[in-house]
């Protein structure tokens, strides 16, 4: 498979079991992509806005690129400790600097309420973990050829 090999991944996991079989999978799909994890939502927030934390909630986002690169997609959970999936979501899709940034929600809940929400408050996709190791490779399979292979996502400078 080829892969975009400069665009980074940001996947924001609580379970170190998951996000263990996740990198699993895609070492065997040869996903080489940079990917960097996050655990909760207030370390989602640093990321994302490190490098000025005078700008930091008021909408804008300095970086220094060079130290944190920009993701081209984000995996997101929706059950994390302290600031929950959901509010990363809004709080990404309402900021200017991030929202164009695709955000597909990885998480456990099937929810119709869940879905509903993150589908209204900008998410991409939404993927349900199956509890089956065999459909849950078809599953990361599908993330990693439409969001990693086959997605072109915005220009990075055009919106930082």
């Amino acid at each position: 498979m080829t892969t975009k090999l400069h665009e980074p991944l940001l996947v924001v996991e609580d379970s170190n079991e998951d996000f263990k079989m996740l990198q699993r999978l895609m070492r065997r799909m040869a996903v080489k992509n940079p990917i960097y994890r996050c655990t909760n939502g207030d370390e989602v927030l640093e990321f994302l806005y490190s490098g000025g934390n005078d700008a930091y909630g008021k909408g804008e986002a300095p970086r220094n690129l060079d130290v944190v690169p920009r993701p081209s997609v984000i995996l997101l959970d929706l059950n994390l400790p302290g600031i929950d999936g959901r509010d990363i979501l809004e709080r990404l899709k309402q900021d200017r600097s991030f929202k164009e940034i695709p955000v597909v929600v990885f998480t456990t809940s099937s929810n119709p309420r869940d879905i509903e929400f993150c589908y209204q408050k900008g998410a991409n996709g939404y993927l349900v973990k199956p509890m089956d190791a065999q459909e849950l490779q078809k599953t990361i399979r599908a993330f990693v050829d439409y969001w990693l292979a086959t997605n072109t996502p915005p220009i990075a400078d055009q919106f930082v």
